[in-house]
């Protein structure tokens, strides 16, 4: 799943300093099954604006950016003005590796709705902002999960879920 900004919006506060004090492989060993980002055009200009605004950091991805006002595809990056789970059930339909994620709720509900997600990686970060953006917030199901593993790096703490059965639809 995404970052989460604060209510404003600004992500600012993922920069702050966390001591590294463990080796923490988990993010290039999952990144390395990925060939698929999905994320919404708020994230996607957050990313190239503020987290990353020299190298954007999913270039060996196929990038799906979701906007009601699409541009030309730069590389490996489509602009497209579909409904999310069309374009996952499309892509569902062909080989691949993991499909990633990266983005809010406004990616994140239709996918839950659609029963199209299949594992969960939720990072808590050890701050609390008081106020922010909801990872979920128009979900229309209970979704039931198991959980697979839990642990924690440099001060970060991982949460992984699979999807525990279709919902009997």
């Amino acid at each position: 799943m995404g970052l989460l900004p604060k209510k404003d919006g600004s992500v600012g506060w993922l920069e702050t300093e966390r001591p590294v004090t463990e080796v923490d492989q988990s993010y290039e060993e999952f990144y390395a099954q990925v060939d698929t980002v999905l994320m919404g055009r708020k994230t996607y200009e957050q990313l190239i604006t503020e987290l990353s605004p020299v190298v954007y950091p999913y270039e060996d991805a196929e990038s799906y950016i979701f906007t009601s006002k699409p541009e030309q595809t730069q590389g490996r990056r489509h602009f497209v003005n579909e409904a999310v789970t069309t374009v996952v059930k499309k892509l569902r339909e062909q080989p691949g590796g993991v499909i990633w994620i990266v983005g809010g709720s406004s990616i994140v509900d239709p996918l839950i709705s659609a029963n199209l997600i299949d594992e969960y990686i939720i990072a808590v970060i050890p701050r609390i902002l008081g106020a922010g953006v909801p990872l979920f917030r128009n979900v229309q199901w209970e979704v039931l999960l198991t959980q697979t593993d839990a642990y924690t790096k440099n001060g970060l703490t991982y949460l992984c879920y699979k999807k525990k059965a279709d919902r009997g639809e």
